[in-house]
């Protein structure tokens, strides 16, 4: 059927449907659902065409995690964070142009599998000599705007960053939610204009998803609020191992 210029069957609209549930769930506090979702729906639209299909869904999902998390942020990281991943959304744009989805995934599921390795090793030292200092900042932050420009896969990137920082469950999920309603609204442009990923009919094509996007936000906020803060970090380490297999797999 056509749906908004959009040829699809209808296990193409089950895939879509069930991205945007995987997305809006991620935002509310179950991260590496929205990295598993990457692919699912390249299935769909290709590669880079759905990166601009994913990038409206990904907003809309947004500002569901804002409205239950807007109080928990911690400013002073995205304050950190926000300059350096403007210049890795500008670097994304233009390595965009010149690699393909399947390198990009490869290498960058490798840096997470081994970031994870890292941040484990931490964990069990239960280590007070965290890397915190103005470069590690500098490193995520333009990581993660690259990443997030590239393949909408920085989810994993910022797990990396807010674990180190040990911040509690409700302030780590805030503070992701915080940081990619302003990184996301900042990528739309460059979507519109350089890559032209993003046209009318995709947006109205994404707010079609807004229901679905609101019930898995619920389902996210009911499930992760029955998580203690300890497991929860194990949680998100577990997900975020799976989400890079995913990419590379």
């Amino acid at each position: 059927m056509e749906i908004f210029s959009y040829e699809l069957s209808i296990g193409d609209l089950a895939i879509v449907g069930l991205v945007a549930m995987l997305i809006g769930m991620s935002k509310t506090g179950i991260h590496g659902l929205g990295m598993i979702a990457v692919p699912m729906l390249a299935l769909v639209f290709g590669g880079k065409q759905s990166s601009g299909v994913m990038l409206i869904i990904l907003s809309i999902a947004d500002v569901f995690a804002i409205i239950y998390y807007h109080r928990h942020a911690a400013w002073h990281h995205l304050i950190r964070l926000m300059p350096w991943a403007v210049v890795g959304v500008v670097i994304g744009t233009v390595i965009g142009e010149y690699i393909n989805d399947v390198q990009f995934r490869l290498f960058m599921g490798f840096v997470i599998l081994g970031s994870l390795l890292v941040m484990v090793w931490l964990e069990k030292r239960n280590a007070d000599r965290l890397p915190k200092g103005k470069w590690f900042a500098i490193l995520i932050g333009v990581l993660g705007g690259i990443t997030t420009m590239v393949g909408n896969l920085a989810g994993s990137v910022m797990a990396v960053y807010l674990l180190v920082m040990k911040l509690p469950k409700n302030e780590y999920i805030g503070t992701a939610a915080w940081f990619f309603l302003l990184i996301n609204w900042i990528k739309i442009p460059f979507h519109v204009f350089v890559w032209h990923t993003i046209t009318w009919n995709s947006v109205l094509f994404d707010l079609t998803m807004i229901p679905l996007v609101g019930l898995g936000a619920f389902l996210g906020y009911f499930l992760v609020q029955r998580i203690p803060d300890r497991s929860y970090r194990w949680f998100i380490i577990a997900m975020t191992f799976i989400a890079a297999l995913a990419m590379i797999f």
